[in-house]
């Protein structure tokens, strides 16, 4: 038990700002093996979303609150998944061989490509949001950002599991997070998004319009399976980065679907 708590605040350490003790410690190998509580980390960032989403809408206008919990979010996370999307559409938009857009995907600095791709990101998920928000209960909300949050990531590790990572270098921040994960990992991770969306359930979603959430979700994911398969023959951190935002988003819409 010592070791799987080990592990989780080896995740949290990872890809929150989080402070966890320093008996934690880090290493390529539990990095590794972290990444099956990926999916409960968007649980804790989920819910800390939605807190603040809650109280600062008891002093805010909706559209404030929705603002500031999404800035919570990128504070908490330090804009981590934000980071991947605008490079994965940087080297996807601008390159036009793997090696190209690999070397771009890698610069630190931001595209046009990039700059459009997370201010589009950002409004759709706002937007997003504040519908959601005229439209449900504040225990449905909690349960929503829980569950995209959580589920998103599950998907993410999904291209862990089905395909390869493919940058050599070494210095990668995210290489040791992003390795292949092993069958018994990802069975954790499975159950874990799979508990997140049952707090959906519970908060009174009816099954339908969870199965849009999920079915959009999956759909967004097998899109950007193909095209990491198609131009890069595997994945990077980056693009761990975009398939987490990019099938959050996906959830919300496919909440939206059926109001």
């Amino acid at each position: 038990m010592l070791q799987q708590l080990r592990l989780l605040l080896t995740a949290v350490q990872f890809f929150t700002r989080l402070p966890v003790p320093d008996w934690v410690g880090h290493s390529a190998g539990q990095l590794n093996q972290a990444s099956r509580y990926f999916p409960l980390v968007g649980m804790v960032v989920g819910a800390l979303s939605a807190a603040i989403l809650y109280s600062s809408a008891q002093v805010f206008p909706l559209s404030v609150a929705v603002l500031l919990s999404m800035i919570a979010s990128i504070l908490i996370t330090g804009a981590f998944h934000e980071d991947g999307l605008s490079d994965f559409v940087d080297g996807l938009g601008g390159g036009f061989t793997r090696e190209k857009v690999l070397a771009i995907m890698k610069d630190s600095r931001i595209g046009a490509y990039g700059v459009i791709a997370l201010v589009l990101a950002l409004l759709i998920k706002f937007q997003s949001l504040l519908a959601l928000c005229h439209a449900h209960s504040w225990q449905f909300l909690a349960a929503a950002l829980i569950a995209a949050h959580s589920f998103s990531r599950l998907m993410a590790t999904s291209i862990m599991l089905t395909q390869r990572y493919i940058r050599d270098d070494d210095t990668a921040r995210a290489k040791p997070a992003a390795q292949q994960i092993s069958t018994v990992s990802f069975t954790i991770a499975t159950l874990t998004g799979i508990a997140s969306l049952a707090l959906l359930f519970a908060a009174g979603e009816p099954v339908v319009n969870l199965s849009s959430a999920v079915f959009a979700a999956i759909m967004m994911r097998m899109y950007l399976a193909w095209r990491l398969r198609k131009r890069l023959g595997g994945y990077t951190g980056d693009c761990l980065g975009a398939v987490q935002q990019l099938t959050e988003l996906a959830f919300y819409l496919g909440l939206l679907v059926i109001i």
